[in-house]
């Protein structure tokens, strides 16, 4: 369980909103439920991309702190015009996901998110991508250390919750009023696949230097893409069709 404080201060979860999402987003979106390890039941979309073969890659999307898998819509639907096929899904107490938010709960999320893929999609491991976003990177990067998987990409990342309190709070130790750790840097050192690592220079949430500790982090293969004045929030957007043409390269590149 977690603490009321990371309750309040790490997860932003938004209430899901009924509407019919795949005739107003254009994509093929497929409901998919299925429980955690604990039994918790949870939602996520699989997109199946156009033209696409049993050896496409497939990313497995692991999402930040804040909002829903209906925040992602626009963003899902670039990967999908760019030939990319997404599994997103909701961790624990966001959108239609039941149970509460914690560390431990959304590493099992992810997991089972993965073990859907494998299992009942019969992707085949060096078929998938793991991909996180801020507090999702610490995620993926959780399930590349126990799961094989073709490839990593890791963006607006963060080396540990502490590395980001004592950015904020002038050096403070204000992460040990927290449960939560999401030590990124701890799980890259069990990891041993190619790895992209993406942040904007004007990110003031994850501060461009927490992702280039990210990179200094990460075991070779690796590459770092910078989006030039992409924010925290804004970075796919402001990256646009170059940032979107080189998340399909490193897909490809690493599911050959």
């Amino acid at each position: 369980m977690s603490s009321w404080l990371d309750q309040l201060l790490v997860y932003h979860p938004a209430p899901w909103q009924e509407h019919d999402w795949a005739r107003l987003s254009g994509l093929p979106l497929e409901d998919v439920w299925f429980r955690a390890s604990d039994g918790v039941r949870l939602f996520g979309w699989y997109v199946r991309a156009p033209n696409v073969s049993a050896k496409s890659p497939t990313l497995l999307w692991c999402h930040g702190n804040a909002g829903n898998i209906l925040y992602r819509l626009d963003n899902l639907k670039r990967l999908y015009q760019v030939g990319l096929s997404a599994f997103l899904f909701d961790y624990r107490g966001y959108g239609r996901s039941q149970g509460t938010p914690s560390e431990k709960g959304l590493y099992r999320d992810a997991l089972a998110a993965y073990a859907y893929l494998t299992s009942h999609r019969h992707i085949k491991p060096q078929r998938l991508v793991l991909f996180g976003r801020s507090l999702g990177a610490a995620i993926a990067a959780d399930v590349a250390a126990q799961q094989r998987a073709a490839g990593l990409i890791l963006e607006s990342s963060f080396p540990s919750v502490e590395a980001v309190a004592r950015a904020h709070y002038f050096g403070l130790p204000a992460h040990r009023l927290l449960d939560a750790r999401y030590d990124l840097l701890k799980r890259l050192q069990q990891i041993n696949m190619p790895t992209l690592v993406i942040h904007g220079d004007r990110d003031q949430i994850i501060p461009i230097e927490l992702g280039r500790k990210v990179y200094e982090a990460t075991k070779h293969p690796k590459s770092f893409y910078l989006v030039s004045g992409a924010g925290h929030n804004n970075l796919y957007w402001v990256g646009g069709s170059n940032y979107f043409h080189r998340l399909k390269l490193f897909a490809e590149e690493v599911t050959r």
